[in-house]
């Protein structure tokens, strides 16, 4: 058996189906080998960088370990920004890389490259093997790695030859199952106890919550407390519950900034965010400022970081959660029903007017589409429109990567999305900046036959960029513009179906019905040039503090 054929039995058994890249040279010997194994679907994508966000977004809703492949040097680079991705977002992804001959290497051969050291700060492990007989042990290391403790991507090289090589018959390992992170009884009852005595108090909601949504609206209505979430985790609570009070930090709503800037008394508990800057509206002191605050999550790096936390709890969150209701509950504390507006929450109900601009068309186009739609959002002004106007209708219902803010994320996001959840309807939202880096993938969902529907936000400008610009420096430079392209044309000269917008009039429910019934993608284009100022000004006045 060859070492290629190993690894793909390794995945295989160990519950990969996909296998996100692009073939090379370098990688051969494994796609060969996918001739032969159709329990593991290759996706050919038009960009390793697609690739890397599409087996990020995989990992993020199965669960479960995800690959991504690309060839020895560039194909390897290009793979490191999805690797940063996954870090942040602690999902487990093997990332797989060709290498060049053992006997070149350091004879400047073709696409020659030592990545392992570029991998290493985006990774938890990242290794070359330079002999078939540890390719298997190195490859289940690596992945073991990556699905314990804090999970997250592992990455591994493998040259050419020792792919080829021939290494007998090898017992295919298993995966062990994850561990939990079981807290410390000690300091779930100490935070029950601090909890109990103080009588107001807030929720902060990061991304950790994602598969504990449920403990936490428990944990919620048993203190009474508003509930306030990060920019990351928009989606995980509904808008409707009478607790939330909505978005703090970066495009986030002045009740939430009021409430964590006027109500500095009681208690603050943290659940499952690292207090990053867009998660904190700028690293605000009035977060902790006079409370008391608890933090829970199961990676030990965030306590203490920028913010003094009185009492951290490592362990998994939703176990967190579960004892601490328990144990609040054997405490004795009562329950009662508390809605936002009693603590200066509930924002006024949206309106959508007939003006055309960006937040218009983003709460029309949400009526048009099905309560469970799970939207991928890009990078780009509309983003911050995304966050601040539409609504949460259903759980788990948008996929933001705002921190780390990759333009074309969102794009292949909705594909590892769709791949990973076919039955749940998806829509990426993107702008023609983030099209022209990797909208060619559209053209992968067509190929895969995943009927998703990307509207694109054409400006013919860098919106974010431009807006910045002009709130910072009061001018902006004149490269920030774009020629105009019709990507609805684009569109048709790939056979993708599409529907280009110039005005609220054309945004009806009549036209985007068809785009859903389709067995493949389509394309919304919105062409505007929303000159009125998105929703970011904090994030401004952040940046140009350093410009005094």
């Amino acid at each position: 058996m060859r070492a290629a054929r190993a690894v793909l039995e390794f995945l295989k058994e160990n519950g990969v189906e996909h296998l996100f890249g692009i073939p090379a040279g370098s990688v051969n010997a494994i796609f060969d080998e996918l001739y032969d194994m159709p329990e593991i679907t290759p996706v050919v994508t038009k960009h390793e960088g697609a690739a890397s966000y599409m087996a990020a977004a995989y990992a993020k809703y199965t669960g479960r370990l995800s690959v991504s492949i690309g060839c020895s040097g560039p194909g390897a680079t290009n793979l490191v920004t999805g690797a940063a991705n996954a870090m942040r977002e602690h999902l487990p992804v093997l990332f797989l890389t060709g290498a060049v001959p053992v006997g070149t290497m350091g004879l400047n051969a073709s696409q020659e490259l030592d990545v392992s050291p570029v991998f290493r700060p985006v990774t938890k492990y990242s290794v070359l093997v330079t002999e078939a007989k540890d390719v298997l042990r190195e490859v289940a290391r690596a992945c073991q790695i990556a699905i314990s403790g804090v999970p997250g991507p592992v990455h591994v090289a493998l040259p050419i030859d020792v792919q080829h090589a021939d290494i007998g018959l090898p017992i295919i390992p298993p995966l062990l199952p994850r561990k939990p992170i079981v807290p410390a009884l000690a300091d779930i009852e100490k935070a029950a106890k601090a909890l109990r005595e103080k009588k107001r108090g807030c929720i902060f909601v990061g991304q950790g919550v994602r598969d504990s949504v449920d403990s936490l609206l428990e944990l919620a209505e048993l203190l009474g407390w508003p509930i306030v979430t990060t920019p990351q985790a928009k989606g995980y609570i509904p808008e409707s519950h009478p607790q939330y009070v909505g978005v703090f930090g970066f495009a986030g709503h002045e009740a939430a900034s009021r409430l964590i800037t006027e109500d500095s008394s009681g208690a603050l508990l943290i659940v499952g965010s690292s207090l990053g800057e867009t998660a904190t509206n700028n690293y605000n002191t009035n977060l902790t400022k006079g409370r008391y605050t608890v933090q829970l999550d199961f990676d030990q790096t965030v306590f203490n970081r920028k913010y003094r936390i009185d009492l951290p709890v490592l362990g998994d969150i939703h176990l967190s959660l579960l004892m601490l209701i328990e144990e609040l509950r054997t405490l004795g504390i009562p329950e009662r029903s508390v809605h936002a507006d009693d603590h200066g929450g509930a924002e006024t109900p949206q309106v959508i007017t007939e003006e055309y601009t960006t937040r218009n068309v983003l709460l029309q186009l949400q009526q048009c589409l099905p309560v469970d739609t799970r939207y991928t959002v890009d990078i780009g002004e509309f983003m911050s429109y995304v966050i601040h106007h539409m609504k949460v209708l259903d759980k788990d219902t948008y996929n933001i990567n705002v921190h780390f803010g990759a333009m074309g994320t969102g794009i292949a996001s909705a594909i590892g999305s769709k791949l990973a959840e076919p039955e749940r309807p998806v829509v990426c939202v993107t702008g023609d900046g983030c099209f022209f880096m990797h909208g060619m993938d559209i053209l992968t969902a067509k190929e895969l036959g995943l009927p998703i529907l990307f509207v694109i936000i054409n400006n013919a400008r860098l919106g974010m960029v431009y807006h910045g610009h002009s709130l910072q420096f009061k001018r902006t430079h004149h490269a920030f513009e774009q020629e105009a392209v019709d990507i609805a044309g684009m569109a048709a000269a790939m056979g993708i179906p599409s529907l280009r917008i110039t005005g609220m009039d054309e945004l009806q429910q009549a036209s985007i019905d068809p785009l859903l019934a389709l067995n493949g993608p389509a394309i919304v284009e919105v062409v505007l040039k929303d000159n009125n100022t998105p929703p970011m000004g904090d994030r401004v006045k952040f940046l140009s503090s350093f410009g005094k």
